[in-house]
């Protein structure tokens, strides 16, 4: 059986509010679940302290006996300091492709002909 430490989604309509849970990994998001270790209320302002509030002997004895976070959690814990999250790579995402860099450079051109041309 393989464990997830993760959210389930909770509160009204655009009002979210999760709790940070140990869970199968075939169970549903918001379905069964083994045990609460904490909360989270994204309504609340990034610097306040019931932000998030986690269970660190909970969450790290569960890591211990092998359950994984998910990445949301793994960002909490690794803001508490108890787990080292890896940096992620995401390179080429942001880099215009070769048509889009073909144009980039015809609108360069026709720029620079009429600023040579009022000279």
């Amino acid at each position: 059986m393989s464990l997830k430490i993760r959210l389930t989604r909770g509160g009204a309509k655009k009002r979210p509010y999760y709790r940070i849970v140990v869970a199968d990994a075939r169970s549903p998001r918001d379905g069964r679940f083994i045990e609460k270790i904490g909360a989270y209320d994204p309504m609340k302002a990034k610097d306040s302290p019931e932000r998030v509030v986690l269970d660190l002997e909970k969450a790290k004895a569960w890591i211990a006996k092998g359950a994984q976070p998910t990445d949301r959690v793994l960002r909490f814990l690794d803001a508490a300091g108890l787990v080292k999250r890896p940096a992620r790579n995401n390179p080429a995402k942001a880099v215009p492709g070769e048509k889009a860099k073909e144009r980039a450079e015809k609108k360069a051109e026709k720029a620079a002909a009429p600023a040579e041309a009022a000279e």
